[in-house]
């Protein structure tokens, strides 16, 4: 039985349990099994103890119950006699009993003192069969008795008096009558879980110190709410998430369809100017933003970032939680592995590349008969294709299900690829910064037949199946998606896509848990949704779209979600409205660009900024007209960003050595170069308080009219929208392709792949193509070096100049800092 009720309360089509067992079943193990929310009968432990409490809101009171309540109606100043009521029922009507102001008294068919108990009783209610040598005599004239015995169609006479017809009722036919009402209300009640509501949300307390500790020692001294805590606080029901551990929990996508008609919230995009190599505080203020918002101005907000990536963890960056008293918590958790998704990234790009190598040797060494028999195996005496070969030779326009009526011809269609390892464009990749693996030969080994090539490994992240996680809707469209992603060429200059390799379904398989975003926490308790890690250099740079209208449902038609692009708004921002916009169909409210006065420093012709040095003295000491020359740089920003008709604040992001002076001319300047409105932020030494007034900023700007706008039309050919992105958002004079780039252009217009949006992959450390350039660099021609095509994540990726898509490891990585504490488990030395 308990079995049967366990499963029972998982179901999520069952939103009520009646239990019709005998008495002598009906133990407390087999009670408290049931769900309290599910739990029809009112019996369960948590039930009981809500309505004891006088919690009635928060429970059903029991039908038998309610029947005995409903016939006695006025009980107030009588005395109740319960007789041979036990267990949750008898404790659930003397509870109801005593709320209507009856004096109750209990004892059982064998009390000695039972006589002169019924004597004396007004009322008396029989919980179970009145034994045959207790006389009705004992009963006190006119008193009421009600029997509730489970065998019995008992009636509620008046003795001493005359029968009144509304006493004929029996209280097993009203009680019948109350479990219905029961699962009415437990209806009603699921129904309205089922709606948005406001947050109940507890924040955390922040006690900031001076000076700031490091970023896990804060972290650390934070004590995060239970995620299943934050779940509901924020209106996730219980089989919404799946939780790893204690403060993570992946979100599942059937929310989206239980809040479709819930209006959107307000939709914010933190960008930046182009920054230094040590990064200007993005991921700070998205979490310092919704700190404030939430924590300090009580507005349902939502934090949207990306998961990071190890390579810049263990390398020169360090990890992307945040910073100071704007952090996600636990960091560690956050920056180390979180759920596995981009394992699950690694091990799926790395099954197709082991396929398509597979396919290769496969096809060069074996018939087309032994290949057929091969795919297409006899297996207990039956020859069958898979679902996958059935979708391949449609394709191939081949309308045959029976593997046996295949021609040769159209056998040696089915079974031959003929892939031209020259134009292999999917590469292995590992999450880890390794130099060594930019060029790699695979096939070496005698096994291999000698069918060497040259290859290479990328950085997990930037794997096509990472774009393609950042940017699917469902798990049907990241299906779909998948079988698109071309990885090569046949010989005759035709695409050739996963499904083609018939790895589509088990790359499906692979990615199922990742495409749920993972759920954590601000320093101050506010929700953050972490989910997809592409990079903005060499990918599109933002996290995903199901994460961002997850969360917009979450908030509500008044609340924020706040969501970060990557590097400069010429990068990360650029591809945020151009591909991931149109991708979501979201139109963003207002968007956040952030500035130090050490990048501007930088741009008006300051000392070089290396990640490890210390900084030279011209940026920590007041030098306004280096920062007057280096706005230059911001206002070129705030252009860029007007081009898409979205209101623009500017958040300076204050450091401890910016002079109050400095301070004042950034934000003079940005406000007469169009910004909504520039305001210093705080939040790193003060947490969601040193940002409040950047969100009442924001909270304006968002009302503002908004005329966005795509900066190009898809229909327009690949070199003119590359052209337009050159010299309208970088600045160039104009492009110059090479002839690898015009090739592939050609060939990729040719394929059909003519209408996708552009994925520049381009420094970030400039407007330009040149690191060096810093400031507003013009004249320039905009080299570009190779196109690529993601063809699953839907954009064509231009390469300028030379881009790597494998970083290295410097000199001293940030993993010499990095250790265990072999007693606490703590990990020391991240940030």
């Amino acid at each position: 039985i308990v079995s049967e009720i366990l499963r029972l309360n998982e179901d999520p089509n069952v939103q009520g349990l009646a239990l019709d067992l005998p008495e002598s079943l009906c133990s407390s193990k087999v009670l408290n099994a049931v769900k309290p929310e599910k739990d029809v009968d009112g019996l369960s432990g948590v039930n009981l103890g809500c309505l004891v409490h006088g919690d009635v809101c928060d429970c059903l009171v029991p039908p038998t119950v309610c029947a005995v309540m409903e016939l006695l109606e006025d009980v107030g100043g009588k005395t109740v006699l319960l007789v041979g009521a036990r267990g949750a029922e008898g404790a659930a009507l003397q509870s109801e009993l005593q709320r209507e102001g009856a004096a109750v008294l209990s004892c059982h068919w064998k009390a000695p003192q039972l006589q002169s108990e019924l004597h004396r009783a007004d009322v008396v209610v029989f919980g179970s069969t009145k034994p045959e040598d207790v006389p009705v005599s004992w009963i006190k004239p006119g008193a009421t008795i009600i029997s509730c015995a489970h065998d019995l169609l008992s009636e509620k006479r008046s003795y001493g008096q005359q029968n009144n017809p509304a006493a004929e009722k029996t209280v097993g036919s009203l009680a019948v009558a109350m479990r219905m009402q029961n699962m009415v209300k437990n209806m009603e009640r699921w129904i309205q879980s089922q709606q948005h509501r406001k947050w109940d949300l507890h924040c955390l307390k922040l006690q900031p110190l001076s000076p700031v500790p490091s970023d896990i020692e804060i972290s650390r001294a934070q004590s995060p709410k239970a995620v299943d805590v934050l779940a509901k606080e924020i209106g996730l029901l219980t089989d919404e998430i799946e939780i790893y551990g204690q403060t993570k929990a992946k979100v599942r996508l059937s929310l989206l369809e239980r809040l479709k008609d819930q209006p959107d919230g307000k939709y914010v995009l933190v960008a930046g100017i182009t920054p230094t190599p040590l990064g200007e505080g993005k991921s700070t203020v998205t979490i310092g933003l919704v700190q404030a918002l939430t924590a300090h101005l009580n507005i349902n907000s939502f934090a949207c970032l990306r998961q990071p990536s190890q390579g810049p963890t263990f390398g020169v960056k360090g990890g992307a939680a945040g910073g100071g008293y704007a952090q996600v918590i636990p960091m560690e958790e956050f920056n180390l592995h979180l759920t596995g998704d981009i394992h699950a990234i690694t091990a799926a790009n790395n099954l197709l590349a082991a396929a398509i190598d597979a396919r290769i040797l496969h096809e060069n060494t074996q018939s087309d008969k032994s290949l057929y028999n091969r795919l297409v195996p006899v297996v207990n005496g039956v020859r069958g294709f898979s679902a996958i070969q059935l979708a391949r030779l449609r394709r191939l326009g081949i309308n045959k299900t029976d593997p046996e009526t295949l021609t040769e011809e159209e056998i040696s269609k089915f079974v031959r690829l003929d892939i031209d390892p020259s134009t292999i464009t999917w590469q292995r990749v590992v999450d880890t910064n390794d130099r060594f693996l930019r060029k790699i030969t695979v096939g070496q080994a005698n096994t291999e037949k000698g069918f060497v090539r040259q290859a290479q490994f990328d950085i997990a992240v930037a794997s096509e199946i990472m774009a393609i996680l950042a940017l699917t809707t469902s798990l049907q469209d990241m299906k779909e998606r998948l079988g698109r992603m071309v990885v090569a060429n046949d010989k005759k200059g035709e695409p050739v896509t996963a499904e083609d390799l018939g790895v589509t379904g088990a790359l499906a398989v692979l990615m199922k848990d990742a495409i749920k975003p993972t759920l954590m926490q601000t320093l101050e308790g506010t929700p953050v949704f972490v989910h997809a890690g592409p990079f903005a250099n060499i990918a599109h740079g933002n996290s995903s779209v199901l994460a961002d209208k997850i969360a917009l449902k979450l908030v509500g038609e008044k609340g924020f979600v706040v969501t970060e692009a990557g590097f400069g708004a010429d990068i990360g921002m650029e591809k945020f409205f151009n591909i991931k916009c149109r991708a979501s169909g979201l139109v963003p409210s207002v968007v956040v660009l952030v500035a130090t006065v050490r990048a501007l420093k930088m741009h008006g012709g300051g000392p070089n900024v290396t990640a490890g040095a210390p900084l030279k003295k011209e940026y920590t000491e007041e030098n306004l007209q280096l920062v007057a020359d280096g706005c230059c740089n911001l206002q070129k920003q705030i252009q860029i960003t007007q081009l898409f008709g979205v209101p623009v604040v500017v958040a300076l992001n204050v450091f401890k050595t910016d002079s109050p002076a400095e301070v004042d001319l950034v934000c003079r300047i940005a406000k007469e170069s169009g910004a909504f409105d520039a305001v210093p932020c705080n939040h790193w030494s003060a947490g969601g308080r040193g940002a409040v007034k950047l969100a009442q900023a924001v909270e304006k700007a968002a009302n503002q009219k908004n005329s966005f706008k795509y900066l190009y039309g898809l229909e327009l050919p690949i070199v003119e929208k590359i052209r337009i992105i050159a010299q309208k958002v970088y600045g160039a004079q104009d492009i110059e392709l090479s002839p690898v780039a015009q090739s592939r252009v050609d060939r990729y217009t040719q394929q059909g792949f003519g209408n996708l949006p552009i994925c520049m992959a381009k420094t970030h450390l400039s407007l330009s193509h040149q690191p060096e350039r810093k400031g507003v660099p013009t004249g320039f021609i905009l080299p570009i070096s190779d196109v690529r095509a993601s063809i699953g994540a839907g954009f064509i990726y231009p390469l300028v100049g030379t881009m790597s898509t494998m970083p290295g490891l410097p000199t001293r990585p940030c993993f010499y800092d990095i250790d265990l504490d072999p007693i606490t488990e703590q990990v020391k030395g991240l940030f």
